[in-house]
């Protein structure tokens, strides 16, 4: 459905009453849409209760995407995952940011029309979730005419309530940033590159330029106490706490009305506003509605209107966009009575040579050298390890190759030869007199650490995950594979193979204790690596509905042990062979 900006104004608008029984303006042509949408089932899933919703931020298409955009898609895939883990309901949403002064400049630059710029561009992000295997349920494109829609009724509701007026706008802009920026926010610097002086953003070292035209303002003034009492009655809404500090004190400092549009003459690649084709809508506030796009915005069913996801449970952006998701976004959800997100999770940057990763300037990592050289899981284990969320983190492939040997070939891959392949005992066998016959377990200090550990595992992933810190969760799943390690090499069930009914007793119990330890730390690593943690369960023989969070549980399972897949023997079939390289 395709709605000219006059047409649209035009719409006679009326009232439905949302599930908090506030007044919600819908227009008729929205109720017509909506009906058929509720007849043929398009755009979102409809779940009987509310699905966990997360979001990536939506990637600029004038440039290929780099490391940092895998590692936010890869966390981003990890939260979903982990609450699928939990047997939950949950939703995906990725996607690309087509709008813009840079995306218009970029094409312009190329020499191509920007629609065949974008239609050509997009697919690189596309293509990256897929080869990282990200389970994404959305992929949105702000240029597809559903999202013009929801955008160009977002704003005709907020004209209405009156947090939209006209007014002449000066100020320095960034075309990099994609925002205005006060004069206290620029400065003189010297580009080290060229030698010429030129005014930058403070905040992102950005080139700015002074701009003086008629646009359109949102009335973001008239938000900052609202915004404090939100803040201050959820102060987990912003993660890590230090970015939380830094809204609030930005919002405590006060806050100016926002530019929200440009000049059709400065900017015509973008969403026109609906009732002067003269404007064209700022490209954040056209952005951010994304969200909102595709969890059925303005389409709800009164009384369902969470059933598609929103609010999202959780946004996933870099540090350097937290103003406009923590400060911009709400206001403008605030202005529509619309439920806010819970919570943003803001990740650091990985930097490279010191130097923060940015198209801009070419310092980038291309995401798909490094899928092809060390595998989609590796990478995601990687960066997730790695990976900041308060500080920023260095890339370097040499980190990668020492992550790899150190956890994935010699630690988990190491572990799950030894257990499945050892020639003195038989997993099966072990797991079977364990659970069933009595079998006393292992003993000794290590055992009884190792067991405790795993014990507690579970619920301590968990806390890292409600943290939002996936990074912490893996690293001490990874501890437990470690002290696992320890265990089998000091108690050498290898060295009890003579025979022996007692030895054969105290071998199985060895045995069962670092299976369980496999099948546990598999179970909960699936979000992780999900292609080799599926392979290292099914060496473990477990079955395809055991393989969630509640099964996670050490000693829940005593049907597993024999192998759907061939263990193999040297290299062949093992969970990480080596690399082909080591540099």
């Amino acid at each position: 459905m395709r709605i000219v900006p006059n047409r649209l104004a035009s719409l006679v608008s009326r009232a439905s009453l949302t599930a908090n029984g506030s007044r919600l303006w819908v227009c008729k042509d929205c109720h017509r849409q909506l009906r058929q949408n509720r007849s043929n089932g398009t755009r979102a899933s409809i779940f009987s209760t509310k699905p966990y919703y997360v979001t990536t931020p939506i990637f600029y298409v004038n440039a290929a995407p780099h490391v940092g955009h895998l590692y936010n898609i890869v966390l981003t895939d990890i939260l979903k995952r982990w609450q699928t883990l939990l047997g939950k309901n949950a939703l995906l949403c990725t996607g690309t940011d087509e709008h813009g002064m840079k995306i218009q400049r970029a094409a312009a630059k190329a020499g191509q029309d920007v629609r065949s710029f974008c239609d050509q561009n997009y697919t690189s992000f596309k293509v990256l979730a897929d080869r990282a295997n990200v389970s994404y349920d959305h992929f949105i494109r702000t240029s597809e005419p559903d999202h013009r829609f929801a955008v160009q009724h977002f704003w005709l509701m907020l004209k209405e309530r009156g947090y939209i007026y006209s007014s002449k706008h000066e100020g320095w802009y960034s075309i990099s940033d994609e925002t205005f920026y006060p004069p206290s926010g620029v400065e003189l610097i010297l580009d080290p590159a060229t030698g010429r002086k030129l005014m930058a953003s403070k905040e992102t070292g950005k080139e700015v330029e002074w701009t003086s035209e008629n646009n359109y303002h949102f009335r973001l003034s008239a938000f900052n106490d609202r915004l404090l009492e939100f803040y201050a009655s959820n102060p987990d809404f912003v993660v890590p706490s230090t970015r939380m500090n830094d809204v609030v004190s930005t919002v405590a400092d006060g806050l100016e009305d926002l530019s929200v549009s440009r000049p059709v003459e400065r900017l015509s690649w973008g969403i026109p506003v609906p009732d002067d084709d003269s404007q064209t809508i700022y490209v954040w506030l056209d952005a951010l509605i994304n969200y909102l796009t595709k969890a059925n915005y303005p389409f709800q069913i009164p009384g369902q209107e969470d059933a598609a996801g929103w609010p999202a449970d959780c946004h996933v952006v870099g540090k350097d966009i937290v103003r406009f998701h923590c400060i911009y976004w709400p206001a403008f959800l605030m202005a529509l009575d619309l439920p806010l997100p819970r919570q943003v999770l803001t990740h650091a940057h990985w930097t490279l040579g010191r130097q923060k990763m940015s198209k801009s300037t070419g310092n980038v990592v291309n995401p798909f050298f490094a899928i092809d050289r060390f595998g989609a899981d590796t990478m995601r284990y990687y960066l997730t390890h790695d990976g900041g969320i308060k500080d920023d983190a260095s890339y370097e492939n040499s980190y990668i190759i020492d992550r790899y040997k150190k956890g994935l070939q010699g630690g988990l891959g190491n572990l799950a030869s030894r257990v499945t392949r050892g020639k003195g005992w038989n997993v099966r066998e072990a797991v079977k007199q364990s659970t069933s016959e009595n079998l006393p377990p292992a003993t000794g200090p290590l055992a009884s650490n190792l067991r405790r550990a795993l014990m507690n595992l579970p619920e301590m992933v968990s806390g890292h995950m409600n943290n939002l810190d996936p990074g912490k969760g893996l690293r001490l799943i990874m501890r437990v594979v470690f002290q696992t390690n320890e265990y089998m090499q000091n108690a050498a069930p290898w060295g009890l193979i003579d025979g022996d009914p007692e030895k054969t007793a105290k071998k199985n119990a060895i045995i069962y204790l670092c299976s369980e330890s496999l099948r546990v730390c598999g179970i909960l690593l699936q979000p992780y690596m999900p292609e080799r943690m599926n392979k290292l369960l099914d060496l473990l023989g477990v079955n395809h509905d055991v393989r969630t969070f509640e099964n996670a549980l050490f000693g829940s399972n005593s049907d597993y042990g024999v192998s759907f897949v061939d263990v193999g023997k040297g290299l062949t079939n093992t969970l990480f062979p080596p690399l082909r390289s080591d540099f």
